[in-house]
């Protein structure tokens, strides 16, 4: 049996994260690390000596293939989170797990916040994403005197007499909060397919991409799985499949956009392509 060692923080933006904890820590094989918790729980009881390594590394990809997903929460992490509350607020939309956040009420916010390297247009397709980046270094001094104004207020409204449950409310959303976040494998990986995605906001994103660099530290087999099987994967919607068979777009700018950008990770896209060569190509069995 060996005992997994917990690595150092890792520094985000003006942020950090750090594994507290992992179950299972001791592990019986080294090579598959926590990923023989999954092993075990789909097999039941687990006997070293009546399975092999290859065997294992296949029952762990076919079960995350298949979306067998039970096994993968016998795998547990706790994290330590350093981030700003804009960041924080989307990351507990992922509900499946367990959160402690430092609380504004019993303790005094430190002058910790995040400033941006640079600022990005509004998305003139998603209303809720941003377009390109822009080169405005004035705009983010003004950001930077507002955080400065807004915790000079802060301070002079507590040493004022006012509660902290109140004084807290003029700091803005790049000020920065810490976290203990639990959850299990399964959600985790669901959590990283959301948030490690270009469809995020970046800011989230460089957070998702250093957790799944550590879950890979201690996961290998699930992460080189979900790697192939789910973010290596591209899913049609039942609209894109009838455009490929009838030669047509879907309807609307932003879904015209990403059928062609998938059609692109397939090498399949050319201008004036025909869709219906690609779908025999795809499922010539199922072509008419």
């Amino acid at each position: 049996m060996t005992t997994l060692p917990l690595f150092e923080p890792v520094i985000v933006g003006s942020g950090f994260v750090k594994i507290v904890d992992v179950l299972p820590r001791v592990v019986p094989d080294l090579e598959l690390k926590c990923d023989s918790a999954i092993v075990q729980a789909a097999r039941v009881s687990y006997s070293g000596g009546t399975t092999t390594k290859k065997s294992d590394k296949a029952l762990i990809k076919y079960l995350l293939k298949n979306a067998h997903t039970t096994p993968f929460e016998m795998v547990q992490f706790k994290f330590h989170i350093k981030a700003p509350l804009f960041v924080v607020r989307q990351w507990q939309r992922h509900r499946m797990s367990s959160y402690n956040e430092l609380s504004a009420r019993y303790s005094v916010i430190e002058d910790s916040f995040w400033v941006p390297e640079t600022l990005r247009t509004q998305s003139a397709i998603n209303k809720q994403g941003s377009g390109e980046p822009v080169d405005r270094p004035d705009l983010i001094e003004s950001m930077v005197k507002h955080q400065q104004d807004s915790y000079k207020l802060y301070t002079s409204l507590l040493d004022s007499g006012v509660s902290r449950e109140l004084a807290r409310t003029v700091l803005p959303l790049s000020i920065n909060t810490e976290f203990y976040w639990k959850i299990d494998l399964h959600n985790l990986l669901r959590f990283i397919s959301l948030r490690n995605d270009n469809h995020a906001q970046f800011e989230i994103q460089q957070y998702a991409s250093v957790i799944k660099d550590i879950v890979r530290e201690y996961c290998p087999i699930t992460i080189e799985a979900f790697d192939e099987y789910i973010t290596g994967s591209i899913r049609f919607s039942r609209e894109e499949i009838n455009c490929m068979n009838t030669n047509t777009l879907p309807q609307g700018k932003s879904s015209q956009e990403e059928f062609t950008e998938k059609l692109k990770q397939i090498s399949l896209f050319k201008e004036r392509t025909n869709w219906k060569s690609i779908i025999q190509w795809i499922s010539p069995t199922s072509y008419i």
